[in-house]
């Protein structure tokens, strides 16, 4: 069974899309068919794979309000397939508002894709509105990045209340495999306690090991690659590919 996971917080700023490009290159390179789905209408993850968002025939956008199917706007990069984003997937936010269903539009688009891959990672926007509740319709287990510090706590109560919701309305079988601890300074007693918080707050297992801040991470982007490409010996690498096999597991 393909594995599909949301990796969400409304909270901006917490490496969501990092995670996302990261995680996706580690489970590629551990032989797993991988598709990356940018679900943000600011293309952060399209972008990062070195894909011009601008540049784009057809994106997410034209899949969810039903002009084409997802086959048709994949984008195959070297070792991982990406569903695109522009910023016409803010207008797709407001045609699913009217339309009946709309929960399941992603979930539907993915479906006559899911058995060519093993592993549908999908980066949902820094928000609760319709197109995060279409990623966690269509997983079936969530990942929380974290930046530790005191809003991004907050944020994670708000989204599993969302989650809560999700469950009673459009998919009671979503599973929170847990919380990824970003941009990670042990040395600040901070970052220690927010970590240590967060799992007796909500009763959350903190993914191992956390990702440590550093330049290589923030530099990747650019390069249109991930950081196991940039930096592969890295320790922010080398911990991306410790929590991808920890995922392969569950």
């Amino acid at each position: 069974m393909t594995g599909v996971v949301a990796v969400a917080n409304q909270k901006g700023g917490v490496a969501k899309t990092t995670t996302v490009h990261s995680l996706g290159a580690a489970l590629a390179d551990r032989g797993q068919r991988v598709l990356l789905v940018d679900l943000d209408p600011q293309a952060c993850l399209t972008y990062s794979t070195g894909t011009d968002p601008d540049a784009l025939e057809a994106s997410l956008h034209d899949v969810l309000v039903g002009r084409t199917p997802a086959a048709d706007v994949l984008v195959k990069l070297d070792d991982l397939d990406l569903l695109p984003a522009s910023i016409d997937l803010a207008g797709a936010e407001v045609h699913l508002l009217t339309r009946p269903g709309r929960e399941y539009a992603l979930q539907r688009a993915l479906e006559p894709l899911l058995g060519a891959y093993d592993t549908v990672l999908i980066d949902c926007p820094p928000s609760l509105g319709i197109l995060t509740i279409n990623g966690l319709t269509a997983a079936r287990s969530v990942v929380i990045p974290l930046q530790c510090e005191t809003l991004s706590h907050r944020g994670v109560g708000q989204l599993l209340e969302t989650i809560g919701d999700v469950r009673s309305f459009t998919n009671p079988k979503l599973a929170v495999l847990g919380v990824i601890a970003t941009m990670y300074d042990p040395r600040t007693r901070l970052a220690q306690e927010t970590l240590a918080g967060v799992g007796a707050a909500y009763g959350l297992a903190v993914l191992q090991p956390p990702v440590p801040k550093s330049v290589r991470v923030a530099e990747a982007p650019g390069r249109g690659c991930s950081v196991l490409r940039h930096a592969p010996r890295s320790p922010s690498a080398e911990a991306y590919r410790e929590l991808a096999a920890a995922l392969m597991e569950q």
